[in-house]
């Protein structure tokens, strides 16, 4: 017997072994959490709120935050040239405010070099990193420099490579096409510079020399979608991968553009869908989530190791509670992990259930503008009901 090692044990100490299964086991069973996209970095009140609700982990993205220069901590997604000293820092106190809460957090950016989020874009799409692999190796460089800073962190339990990829939006796939026909797609773009599986591996491959255990998450294709797995021949070489999806189908519906027609498209209901008029209910919902969960099997991914990063839909919508319910009904049956969008938003109230189903009051408005802290006290609703009650039995 190792007496050494029990005597370091008792000390606090633990072996990188047992440090890398202690990473991973946490995904080992269902996690449910929520989404962080705020224009303010969160303070430790608002994570407490959130784990008091029972959530064990939470998305965080630091996009909208006040960056020392054009982008955070990207320095500039025109070119990377290395982490901004007081990014990091701020970055380090909200991981540090997660982890008095006891929450985990995945990382999850919202830019990479070549590929700056739409909405700190002029709201136009930028496809550069889907043209030009100078900007992968610009990535993996970024990547490397957050493991090297990060990988110590206590409340880290995984890096989200980036949020909702599209690499297919500028070419000739169709969102939703076919799974013939976005294999054929793939098969010809494989190797080039839309080849998303090939980008991930070479940002994994970044990480791993600096970090060896920390779970890392990537989100499939075309943002997300829980149909864009579809094409991808194989897993991740490396044990250590979430495969997540996002869940807002469908769209026409659950998005805000719906609530601004005069006659909103109902849910459940007849919805436009992939070029076709289609009937959206809770079976619908379990049909198309079923399109990860038979890309799993097929690649003998466990279950434990799929996530669901995003869902949600607008709270103003009248069917947005069955829909919820819809969702997360699929989600309890696969015991797949999830993470609901999202809490407490300070910049957008859409999806802020807490809210109700009411308008916020102009003073939200001027909070933004004004860039001071959201005014808007929150409780539980009926609107929340459908997530609460399952982030409770987590406690």
């Amino acid at each position: 017997m190792h007496y050494w090692l029990l005597f370091l044990a008792l000390l606090g100490f633990t072996p990188p072994a047992a440090q890398a299964a202690d990473l991973m086991a946490f995904w080992d069973q269902p996690r449910h959490g929520g989404n962080s996209f705020n224009r303010l970095p969160p303070d430790q009140a608002y994570f407490d709120a959130l784990r008091a609700y029972g959530a064990t982990w939470v998305r965080v993205s630091y996009d909208k935050w006040r960056p020392a220069d054009r982008d955070f901590l990207l320095g500039n997604a025109d070119g990377y040239h290395g982490l901004p000293a007081s990014d990091l820092a701020t970055l380090r106190s909200v991981l540090d405010r997660a982890h008095r809460a006891g929450l985990k957090v995945v990382i999850a950016p919202l830019s990479l070099p070549g590929m700056r989020w739409s909405q700190n874009n002029k709201g136009t799409f930028d496809d550069r990193l889907w043209q030009d692999k100078t900007y992968w190796a610009q990535a993996a460089a970024f990547w490397r420099d957050v493991a090297r800073a990060l990988k110590d962190h206590p409340a880290v339990a995984a890096y989200n490579l980036v949020n909702e990829p599209a690499p297919e939006k500028c070419s000739d796939l169709p969102e939703h096409a076919s799974p013939e026909r976005m294999q054929r797609w793939y098969a010809r773009e494989q190797g080039g510079a839309r080849d998303l599986p090939a980008l991930y591996r070479q940002l994994t491959a970044a990480i791993r020399e600096e970090d060896a255990v920390t779970p890392i998450m990537v989100d499939s294709g075309w943002y997300a979608a829980a149909d864009a797995f579809t094409y991808w021949p194989a897993p991740l070489p490396d044990d250590r991968v979430l495969y997540s999806v996002h869940m807002y189908e469908p769209y026409a519906a659950t998005s805000a553009p719906n609530m601004a027609r005069r006659q909103p498209l109902a849910y459940p209901g007849a919805v436009p869908f992939a070029g076709q008029l289609q009937q959206w209910d809770g079976q619908r919902v379990a049909q198309y989530l079923q399109a990860p969960l038979n890309w799993a099997d097929t690649m003998n991914v466990p279950r434990s190791r799929l996530v669901v990063g995003e869902f949600g839909c607008m709270r103003r919508l009248s069917g947005c509670r069955q829909y919820l319910e819809d969702v997360l009904g699929v989600l309890d049956q696969h015991r797949l992990h999830w993470a609901f969008y999202s809490f407490r938003e300070d910049s957008w109230d859409g999806m802020d259930y807490e809210l109700g189903t009411a308008k916020v009051p102009w003073r939200y408005w001027q909070a933004i503008d004004q860039g001071l802290a959201d005014p808007l006290p929150r409780q539980a609703t009926p609107a929340f009901e459908p997530i609460r009650k399952r982030l409770a039995t987590d406690q």
